[in-house]
């Protein structure tokens, strides 16, 4: 019969190895916490298609994540940006972005580092006015941003964006 022998070496493993785990559980979960989920979603018929909330407010660094939870329909999360064929719609510094067509219970997230507003839009709903906005940090209650690009746009789209102030006030605009 072998007989352990108390190895202090051993124990200091074990104990690191613990705290790795902890700390690697511990910051998944702060990561998820500081996540807001946006929903993509319609009626049963299709007649209308929303994202929930449409407007939001968080901090720099903070995640979105969107979710489609349409059992029928696809939908897409996609930044106004030159990138996707249309107009400027979020701070010049910041990267654009489309999530491609999401299926139902798929998802997209993205982080956002740069201070501003943010508008966005799903492809084949655009017309249906399925539209959101973000703001980022600190901006201008004052400001109404990107009236210059609202002519672009189909009118369903910009009666959809709520206002930067109502946003700023509420902190989520369903």
């Amino acid at each position: 019969m072998k007989t352990l022998s108390h190895d202090p070496r051993r124990r200091l493993l074990l104990s690191a190895g613990a705290g790795l785990l902890l700390t690697a559980t511990v910051s998944r979960r702060a990561g998820a916490a500081n996540e807001i989920e946006i929903s993509m979603s319609g009626t049963p018929t299709g007649s209308h298609v929303w994202f929930r909330p449409r407007g939001l407010l968080i901090q720099p660094g903070q995640a979105v994540r969107w979710v489609n939870r349409e059992a029928g329909n696809v939908h897409t999360v996609t930044a106004y940006h030159p990138d996707n064929g249309e107009p400027l719609r979020i701070p010049n510094e910041a990267k654009s972005w489309d999530s491609d067509y999401l299926m139902p219970d798929e998802s997209f997230t993205i982080a956002f580092d740069t201070p501003g507003v943010y508008d966005y839009f799903c492809i084949p709903h655009e017309h249906a006015g399925m539209v959101g906005r973000i703001v980022v940090g600190e901006v201008d209650a004052s400001v109404r941003p990107y009236a210059a690009t609202d002519a672009l746009l189909p009118a369903a789209a910009v009666a959809g964006f709520p206002s930067v102030d109502s946003i700023l006030k509420d902190t989520q605009v369903e």
